[in-house]
């Protein structure tokens, strides 16, 4: 099938590479001329045949909004846009209803895989109607991982950012979870190598997982994390989470935990935030600020 890509970025760039080798044509917009394929989104419209499917990978909020509306007046009745950035999903429901107003379909799709997606696949939860997921589903079936696992229609509109919003919640907690373990090794005299105690639980423990893996090879570039400041940005989507879990009356204890804890690391040199830096870096390429 043919695709729109909007935002070529690092991730963006990886998907259309991926989407590509499994068989499908990709024309890609970004405002950087020296990777795109088109110079605007008008001109990547007209070379799409209908119905149209164009998936938009840029920063949430205002960029995404002047996107949909460009390509609002852009597009015709049955074509589909999919939002596949990191938005709040009560904007998903606010661009379906600007869209449908003119016909055009709309899929919101949160994508989990950073840097490494390309290679691995990509974990996909999207939400809308099944007449406009089915239209995009060669797309989803390319990008996601190998196997019966790593894509799910969630729900209507929203519930594919909503699942994308709360598994990035969990990954907090679970980033903290190791960070205060491997600050807590650190701290003893007893523990005389760190780095081996991580690697030796990456067979047979049940806290085994990719994260751990990645803590391992942050280690291994940096044994001790003496190059990086110990502070940890936050994406939105943890407050996000701790916002719809107040709304709920849903209690979630470890995920506030650690969003507070990325507050915190703006006011110390804290030794745990080393580790999530390094864990953020690591899986999506995330800035790290150094030591100066």
């Amino acid at each position: 099938m043919e695709l729109g890509l909007v935002g070529l970025g690092k991730m963006g760039g990886n998907m259309r590479e991926r989407i590509r080798r499994a068989g499908h044509t990709v024309i890609g917009y970004d405002r950087n001329p020296d990777v795109a394929d088109v110079h605007s989104l008008e001109e990547l419209v007209a070379k799409l045949k209908g119905p149209r499917v164009v998936w938009v990978m840029v920063p949430a909020g205002a960029a995404t909004q002047s996107t949909i509306d460009e390509l609002a007046e852009l597009l015709e009745p049955g074509d589909v846009v999919v939002d596949g950035g990191n938005s709040r999903w009560t904007d998903d429901e606010k661009h379906a209803v600007e869209l449908g107003l003119k016909g055009i379909g709309f899929v919101d799709c949160g994508v989990s895989g950073g840097v490494w997606g390309l290679e691995n696949g990509y974990a996909l939860m999207y939400g809308g109607d099944a007449e406009n997921v089915a239209k995009v589903q060669p797309v989803f079936d390319a990008l996601k991982p190998a196997g019966d696992f790593g894509s799910v229609h969630a729900g209507k509109v929203g519930a594919g950012h909503f699942a994308k919003m709360v598994h990035n919640g969990i990954e907090y907690a679970m980033m903290q979870a190791y960070a205060e373990g491997w600050e807590l090794l650190e701290k003893v005299d007893s523990v005389t190598d760190v780095r081996e105690v991580f690697r030796s639980w990456q067979e047979g423990t049940v806290i085994r997982s990719w994260l751990l893996d990645l803590a391992v090879n942050a280690l291994d570039d940096d044994e001790h994390l003496e190059s990086l400041r110990g502070y940890a940005a936050d994406s939105g989507e943890g407050r996000w989470t701790v916002e719809a879990a107040i709304d709920n009356a849903v209690p979630l204890p470890a995920i506030t935990a650690s969003l507070f804890a990325r507050f915190a690391s703006r006011q110390d040199d804290s030794p745990q935030m080393k580790m999530i830096a390094a864990l953020r870096n690591q899986f999506g390429g995330h800035a790290v600020e150094s030591k100066k």
